[in-house]
């Protein structure tokens, strides 16, 4: 830390920041802060800079090959005018798929009312490009429960945030549900869907008011990633 005579409570603050030990409220106001405080901006590097090297005994985990040619088989599986300049997926997006998509039935809790503990097996990173969107998300197999938090990033207005999972193998997405404006919640995941996440992809999409209307991604895909055991 160049920041080390530097005891202020920003200081603390843009640590627990980077080590996300701030809660969703806390986190929500920093990062307000961030945008308009280049000094504030500073601090976060300097602790990143600082906690750095305690990630250096951690092998890297590339993603599965087959991820990308996942996402465009299935959620561009008909492909008609692009959406998004190409650079970001490579990738279009077509206006529905042949067949019906199921959409699950499933219930977000605030995270202050989840079962503790809550001890995840799988992850999955969900980033955008340019990470102008990143999105934790962890599951819990004892629990049933899908934790989703929301790092950066957040809904143009007027729209939202639609959540899929590509399970290992299937030709069609599943919907599980709008992202809510908090910036963390718990889903509670179906039996069906708890046995098909290890393995799978997921997606986050934008959408219209209350979800796609099709069942099926109808806007640009802003980030995926891959459910990984841990």
């Amino acid at each position: 830390m160049t920041t080390s005579d530097d005891h202020s409570d920003d200081v603390a603050l843009a640590g627990e920041y980077v080590l996300h030990l701030l809660d969703a409220e806390a986190r929500r106001a920093f990062e307000d802060r961030l945008n308009a405080e280049p000094d504030l901006r500073g601090l976060v590097a300097d602790w990143d800079a600082h906690f750095d090297p305690l990630s250096s005994d951690f092998e890297p985990v590339a993603p599965p090959a087959l991820v990308k040619s996942r996402i465009e088989g299935v959620l561009f599986a008909q492909a008609a005018k692009p959406r998004w300049p190409l650079s970001l997926w490579q990738m279009v997006m077509g206006a529905g798929f042949a067949g019906a998509v199921a959409v699950a039935v499933l219930v977000v809790v605030p995270l202050t009312n989840a079962p503790d503990p809550f001890t995840p097996s799988l992850i999955a990173e969900l980033s955008a490009q340019d990470q102008s969107l990143l999105v934790m998300a962890s599951y819990a197999p004892d629990t049933g429960i899908l934790r989703i938090v929301r790092q950066t990033g957040s809904a143009r207005d007027g729209r939202v945030l639609e959540l899929w999972l590509i399970a290992d193998g299937a030709t069609e997405p599943v919907s599980l549900g709008v992202l809510p404006e908090d910036r963390a919640a718990d889903i509670i995941l179906p039996t069906d869907l708890a046995n098909a996440i290890a393995g799978g992809t997921l997606a986050i999409s934008d959408e219209p008011t209350g979800g796609s209307p099709t069942g099926a991604p109808t806007g640009d895909v802003l980030a995926a990633g891959a459910v990984i055991s841990i």
